[in-house]
């Protein structure tokens, strides 16, 4: 390792990060592509098919703002793909749940997600990748817990 201050370090790695996720976005274009959709429906259908998320929810999980969230739930929802449901929680703040179409939309994007992954897996070990989530979820945790102080 070369003889580099840590803050430097630290930096390359937060660049490499953003590197990352916008390679990760460019393919993540074309994946959804594949399905008709973009990247940006097929996270907010991703989320809405884990269970009852509102669209403030939907916001938070993804760390986007609420208002691009509820654009997109909206064309989703006049796409078919998607319906509000009452939320017995609270009134104004419906759920978001896939219609069938909408399962089937997500079902296609994630059978091209799983062929694009299985190319890129072969390029590192099952080390490799172990090693990078655990850093990651690390990063992840130190900056959620820095962030909330």
């Amino acid at each position: 390792i070369s003889p580099m201050p840590d803050n430097d370090r630290f930096a390359l790695l937060v660049a490499d990060i953003y590197q990352a996720a916008g390679e990760l976005r460019r393919n993540g274009e074309k994946i959804a592509a594949e399905a008709g959709q973009t990247q940006a429906r097929w996270q907010v259908m991703s989320v809405a098919s884990e269970g009852e998320w509102t669209v403030p929810d939907i916001a938070r999980r993804l760390g986007v703002a609420r208002q691009g969230v509820q654009r997109i739930a909206d064309e989703l929802a006049d796409a078919g793909l998607a319906a509000f449901l009452d939320n017995p929680r609270h009134r104004r703040s419906p759920y978001l749940r896939l219609t069938p179409r909408g399962v089937e939309a997500l079902a296609r994007i994630t059978a091209a997600a799983r062929r694009s992954h299985a190319k890129w897996k072969r390029h590192f070990t099952p080390a490799d990748m172990e090693t990078a989530r655990r850093v990651l979820r690390q990063i992840i945790a130190v900056l959620a817990k820095t962030s909330a102080a």
